[in-house]
């Protein structure tokens, strides 16, 4: 786990809310120096933590630990199964056709 890279996003993400350190760090409930210490990678945090801090940035937890996770073939299959999953059935239908266009155009640009 690369933690300067995990501070650094959540203290991009935290300064696009304008937020100071404090502000985050009274809205997740831990201390200001343990928040900087987090951003500077210094620390790791709690599950708990964590979720508390990405409800309040609004991101999601692949989002920030994207640095960490591993781009095989089946976390990206896992990943397009998590965004489709809570969709009605028109709407994961529309997200195929859109796929199969794409997919399809590359195909056109590779002749």
């Amino acid at each position: 786990m690369d933690y300067k890279r995990l501070g650094k996003r959540i203290r991009e993400e935290r300064l696009k809310l304008n937020l100071t350190q404090a502000q985050l760090a009274e809205a997740i409930d831990i201390s200001d120096t343990y928040m900087g210490a987090i951003e500077r990678g210094e620390r790791s945090l709690t599950l708990d933590t964590l979720v508390r801090l990405v409800n309040r940035l609004g991101v999601t937890v692949d989002y920030l630990l994207s640095d960490s996770v591993s781009d095989s073939d089946s976390n990206i299959i896992e990943q397009f199964r998590q965004i489709v999953d809570c969709q009605p059935k028109e709407r994961k239908q529309m997200a195929i056709n859109v796929l199969r266009t794409i997919f399809s155009y590359f195909e056109t640009d590779n002749e």
